[in-house]
């Protein structure tokens, strides 16, 4: 039974939807956390819908927080549980792209994946997992979780921009190179990287200007 995602969003500036971006937020935030990143990147993407789902649980750390799933050495939950979470997060985030392009009239070649944190992790799983390609994926400051399944589980393989700050103390700037390479060994032609200087767990400008550039050249919104 898949659990219904509660959205913020915001409209196109020209009033006529032809691409979305569905924005997934870290573990303990929610969707408003990312959504203000609408306000740059929608003046140079006018016809994109914004999307910023909460993740379906309540945060146990964090009272107006949500968690895609359990984090067991932050909360305490065990690796099983964690897992099982995940599993159920997969099937909500599934159905709520499902239903989104329905709704917004979309094919999933218009749509792009932009996580940050545990939402990069929900986002490096679900695309690759989905049969139809979607237009692309930006990964912000997590990291592709079970890479040794990724080769035998793919079906599709849409652009991926990998972008970590190197000062990063919650997730190690080293879970970049091994998600590229992971995602290379799986058959991935189209792979970027950015490195932020001097930036910890977050999202600087430059990977910002970054991730926008990729949107627009490789993406096509």
């Amino acid at each position: 039974m898949t659990r219904v995602l509660n959205a913020e969003r915001k409209e196109p500036l020209s009033g006529e939807t032809r691409s979305a971006v569905v924005f997934l937020h870290g573990y303990g935030a929610n969707g408003a956390d990312l959504l203000g990143l609408a306000d740059p990147l929608g003046e140079h993407l006018p016809d994109t819908l914004f999307v910023a789902p909460d993740a379906p649980e309540a945060c146990a750390g964090a009272p107006f927080g949500f968690q895609w799933f359990p984090i067991p050495w932050i909360d305490g939950s065990s690796e099983e549980e964690s897992m099982a979470g995940m599993a159920r997060a997969v099937d909500d985030l599934n159905a709520f792209l499902d239903a989104l392009m329905v709704d917004e009239d979309l094919m999933p070649e218009q749509v792009v994946l932009f996580g940050f944190s545990q939402g990069t992790m929900m986002s490096l799983h679900v695309a690759p997992r989905r049969e139809d390609a979607v237009a692309g994926v930006v990964a912000f400051s997590g990291r592709l979780l079970a890479p040794d399944l990724l080769a035998d589980e793919v079906i599709s393989r849409p652009p991926v921009l990998l972008i970590h700050g190197d000062q990063d103390d919650v997730v190690p700037p080293q879970s970049l190179p091994e998600a590229a390479e992971a995602l290379q060994n799986a058959g991935w032609e189209e792979v970027y990287a950015h490195i932020m200087k001097g930036t910890a767990h977050g999202i600087a400008p430059d990977g910002l200007s970054v991730a926008l550039a990729f949107m627009r050249d490789k993406c096509n919104l």
